[in-house]
C-alpha cells in the first residue's frame, strides 16, 4: 500500500471484515450526503451504527506515540458525520436506535515489502458521547 486513499480503503474492509464477525450487518458504505460521508453505516438487532474508521501504519509501536486514530475525528468531523446520518435517516426510516462509533485500525508496514498486518483494531462504541 502506498497512499492514504489505499491505506484508508483497507482499513474499512478490515472494520467491515470486524463488525460482520460481531453480529453487525453491513447495510451502507461511504454513504455521501452533500460533502459529508459516513464510512460504514452497519446495524445489530438495537442499533443503527455510523463508523469512522481510522487507519493508521506504522513500522514499529514507537510510531504510535503521537496519538491515536480517532483523535482526528474531530469535533467538526462529528458535526458532518452528524448531518449525515440525519440525511441518511431521513431516506432510510428505522426505528433502531442510532450511535456514533469509531473503529481505530493499526496496520504494521513492512519495510522489505508491500505486505502490510493489521497489528490490532480498537472499537469506540458512542465515541461522539451524549
Amino acid at each position: 500500500m502506498r497512499n492514504t486513499t489505499e491505506i484508508g480503503r483497507y482499513g474499512e474492509s478490515v472494520a467491515c471484515f470486524y463488525l460482520q464477525n460481531n453480529k453487525f450487518k453491513i447495510v451502507d458504505q461511504n454513504f455521501y450526503a452533500s460533502h459529508n460521508e459516513i464510512d460504514i453505516i452497519a446495524e445489530n438487532k438495537k442499533y443503527i451504527v455510523f463508523v469512522e474508521v481510522k487507519t493508521r501504519s506504522c513500522y514499529s509501536e514507537r510510531d504510535l506515540e503521537f496519538g491515536t486514530p480517532a483523535m482526528a475525528v474531530t469535533y467538526s468531523k462529528q458535526r458532518r458525520t452528524l448531518a449525515a446520518a440525519q440525511a441518511y435517516l431521513i431516506q432510510h426510516p428505522t426505528n433502531k436506535s442510532p450511535r456514533f462509533d469509531v473503529i481505530e485500525v493499526y496496520l504494521h508496514k513492512n519495510r522489505e515489502s508491500s505486505l502490510t498486518e493489521v497489528l490490532r483494531i480498537n472499537h469506540i462504541e458512542d465515541a461522539f458521547g451524549n
